[in-house]
């Protein structure tokens, strides 16, 4: 009797040991200077609605997904501080790093090619900022790079197992953003185009989402029993890149400037190119070429992209160390060219300067987004002094115009006495109404025309002061007292809702 041989498995390629001792470096040189700047200044105005958020747990909110409040709530569980908050943030970036060097080794790079994709990643000035940040746009990226190392190393090695945990990866981020599935879909249609069709063909492939569709359902009902109210988000995110982020004109040139000067631009347009080039890499390519065309018609923030970088910065860190690339403009990604990178990037994208210098030198290079960590406590203990100075402070509501400063009036005012703040601002609008007993109205904000006709009398009493806390983005907002409300909130408050601005 003949003996019935399976056929032999295919041959997975090799790949070169991790070059551990090189990552771990630069690993850790990104690692230094998040450490030293997360409690330099203070929370971020987004961080603090985080926190709000988390006091009011749900499955899901009118901006996002309910896995950022959680975290937060956790982590302030764990300490009140900024840096506490800012752990899981700058895990993740560095855990980035680490999987951007074995993306690039996936791709067939050894220990230069990791090294050079992983110090790429460390000095874009995008995901060194994210490390200091708990936000969407930090976390996101981060499981974006998890799920793209999942899928190089099956291209690689065929092992399905890891299609199923690119599922439960998708599910995670599913709950920190909805934009991967944006990126699902624009990778079957990349594959159907161009291949490798077989991995549309495994069952691991739609077992994993199948748990990510699960896991889903629960958010998904929240959106649904609330009106879809992220849709309308889309649509607020859209007028405000439109007025205030210079539109779809800015998208590209953003994106490429973000990702690092001189050498994160240049590699991840070279790296970009390799991709599209590469037979099984190829649909990967293609869905970064279909997820821009999509930002850019939806008018969307440039960052949606961030998660697609690592692929590109690692195939073009495999081909520099094979040394592919032309002569002319291989200097690019030597050593004195990444120091220069981390000179430029780091007062753009950490609060490296102690926050006297900036009062001092208003001009000094600084992170964007600088003047909304500064002055949240002091803003807030000038609130509370107007608040304790009303005659019916007792039946007097705080209500915000912008969900920034409700959240930093909700962090800090409790111990000084303010009541629960309220905003009809984006997400804050469904946290906390104000309760039916207040007939007044203590409004922080630039525009209080939304209360007229709601209220007998409207009229200024102050500004917000920060003191010696300056420069800040809630130093000088205006202060407005509205007495004899006309009609019951349960009739006022859809009135004021805006969860789309």
């Amino acid at each position: 009797m003949g003996v019935t041989t399976a056929p032999a498995p295919a041959r997975v390629r090799p790949v070169a040991p991790v070059a551990t001792r090189p990552v771990a470096v630069v690993a850790a040189l990104m690692a230094i200077p998040l450490l030293l700047t997360a409690n330099r200044y203070g929370y971020f105005g987004d961080e603090l609605y985080f926190l709000a958020a988390g006091r009011h747990l749900a499955w899901g909110y009118v901006d996002q997904p309910p896995l950022l409040p959680l975290l937060a709530r956790t982590m302030d569980a764990l300490g009140h501080s900024p840096f506490v908050l800012r752990i899981p943030a700058m895990l993740a970036m560095v855990a980035a790093v680490v999987l951007t060097a074995l993306i690039a080794r996936e791709l067939g790079g050894g220990a230069k090619a990791q090294t050079l994709a992983a110090a790429t990643f460390a000095v874009s000035s995008l995901c060194l900022a994210g490390g200091h940040y708990l936000a969407t746009s930090t976390v996101d990226p981060f499981l974006w790079t998890l799920v793209l190392w999942l899928l190089v190393r099956w291209l690689r090695t065929r092992a399905d197992g890891l299609l199923v945990w690119a599922g439960v990866v998708t599910a995670v981020a599913l709950y920190t953003k909805f934009l991967i599935g944006g990126f699902w879909l624009a990778a079957g249609i990349a594959l159907l185009a161009c291949g490798p069709r077989e991995l549309l063909r495994r069952p691991a492939l739609w077992a994993g989402a199948a748990i990510a569709v699960v896991a889903l359902v629960p958010t998904l009902v929240w959106q649904a029993t609330h009106g879809w109210p992220q849709l309308g988000m889309g649509a607020a995110i859209s007028r405000e890149v439109g007025d205030t982020w210079g539109g779809r004109l800015t998208f590209v040139p953003a994106a490429l400037l973000t990702a690092g000067l001189p050498v994160g631009a240049v590699l991840l347009a070279y790296g970009l190119w390799r991709v599209l080039r590469d037979r099984e890499l190829r649909f990967l390519g293609w869905t970064t070429l279909l997820l821009t065309v999509a930002f850019v018609a939806a008018n969307g923030r440039f960052y949606y992209l961030a998660g697609m970088y690592p692929v590109c910065w690692a195939m073009a860190a495999v081909a520099l160390e094979r040394r592919e690339p032309s002569r002319w403009w291989r200097w690019l990604a030597t050593w004195p060219c990444y120091v220069l990178a981390v000179l430029f990037v780091l007062p753009v994208a950490l609060p490296v300067w102690p926050r006297a210098w900036l009062t001092e030198h208003p001009s000094l290079p600084s992170p964007v987004f600088a003047l909304a960590e500064i002055g949240w406590p002091e803003g807030t203990h000038s609130v509370s002094d107007a608040f304790a100075r009303l005659p019916g402070r007792e039946h007097t509501a705080v209500v915000t115009e912008m969900y920034w400063e409700a959240s930093a009036l909700d962090r800090y005012g409790r111990d000084l006495g303010l009541p629960e703040p309220a905003s009809g601002n984006r997400g804050y609008a469904t946290l906390v109404v104000p309760p039916e007993e207040a007939t007044d109205v203590l409004f922080v904000g630039a525009d209080p025309r939304p209360l007229l006709g709601h209220f007998s009398d409207l009229r200024p009493i102050g500004k917000v002061d920060t003191g010696s806390a300056k420069p800040s983005y809630f130093d000088g907002v205006p202060l407005w007292l509205a007495t004899g409300r006309t009609e019951p909130w349960s009739a006022l408050w859809p009135k004021l809702v805006n969860t789309h601005t």
